[in-house]
């Protein structure tokens, strides 16, 4: 990854976007005195969560390829831990789940530093979806044998194969944009994160028509244009980030609003049916790995296939 200085301008606003939360949630604590409300604490934790994220990512951006890789292989074995965990599994299925937290997620991400993008692309939608069902039936379990199969299949697909494309867009060679990936990665997680966060924020200043309550009570219709129209703008002013022109970082920053909506939109669904508020509490303000990445793990693949085919 080559250090150049329009990835320090975007490092640099990362930098003061956070300051400027900080400054905001520390005027809301010193005007609301000892009756902090659960909203404003929320929110301070949310944005000292965001400050050590942020840290981490830089970080790990700035160690190369080896380093985004592994920073995202940790997510999503984490992900993966709590994906399980909020879903019933039988003693048969341990041999089968060892597979798929110590083979199966450490290959898929020693696919992509080695950038063998032929073998990682169908490692877990066809290989690994043949491992899953044969090792437990192996086990001779048949009790809820579908679903049992079908909950670690779809958990590989959404925490590890799903997520892996984040760091799999520093394999791309893209002509005339050689060495330069980082700022793609970055980009692409500033959209996501920042539509996350702004649909949040507008859904707490203007939202009053829920979208679906009944799976995500605090997503409304002001919250969700609010926070996708913005970040789309946010998007469409980076371009110069990327290998794209105005108009096409705009039509990605669109798309991946739209599958960060929906990919949250559906690991609510998955929170609702267990009876949880969160995957998670490992990371305070916002509840698990799971939550915070909910909303890549659709727009990640979606972003890095499309960007393969219209530009390498």
């Amino acid at each position: 990854m080559q250090l150049d200085p329009q990835l320090v301008w975007l490092v640099g606003g990362l930098v003061a976007l956070l300051a400027l939360a900080s400054l905001i949630t520390f005027v809301l604590k010193r005007r609301s005195g000892a009756d902090v409300t659960s909203v404003i604490a929320n929110l301070d934790a949310r944005v000292k969560a965001w400050w050590i994220m942020v840290a981490v990512f830089v970080a790990a951006l700035a160690a190369g390829r080896i380093g985004s890789v592994v920073l995202f292989g940790v997510l999503s074995f984490l992900a993966l831990r709590e994906f399980i965990t909020l879903t019933p599994t039988r003693a048969a299925d341990h041999r089968t789940l060892f597979w798929a937290f110590f083979v199966v997620t450490p290959l898929q991400y020693y696919l992509i530093a080695m950038s063998w993008y032929g073998l990682f692309a169908i490692l877990i939608p066809v290989y690994a979806f043949i491992l899953v069902p044969t090792r437990s039936a192996l086990a001779g379990d048949s009790e809820r044998f579908l679903e049992r199969a079908a909950k670690i299949q779809w958990a590989l697909m959404v925490c590890v194969y799903c997520v892996s494309h984040v760091p799999a867009l520093l394999t791309l060679r893209i002509p005339g944009y050689e060495g330069q990936n980082g700022k793609l990665l970055l980009f692409f997680a500033i959209v996501v994160q920042l539509s996350d966060v702004l649909q949040y924020v507008w859904g707490k200043l203007l939202g009053r028509n829920k979208i679906v309550p009944q799976i995500s009570p605090n997503k409304t219709v002001e919250g969700f244009w609010g926070g996708t129209l913005s970040a789309t703008a946010i998007g469409g002013a980076l371009w110069w980030a990327t290998p794209f022109t105005w108009w096409q970082a705009l039509l990605f920053a669109w798309l991946l609003t739209l599958m960060g909506f929906f990919g949250g939109l559906v690991m609510s669904a998955i929170k609702r049916d267990r009876g949880v508020k969160d995957y998670g509490t490992l990371i305070e303000g916002h509840g698990g790995v799971m939550d915070r990445i909910d909303s890549i793990c659709f727009a990640a693949p979606v972003f890095f296939h499309l960007v393969r085919y219209c530009y390498t």
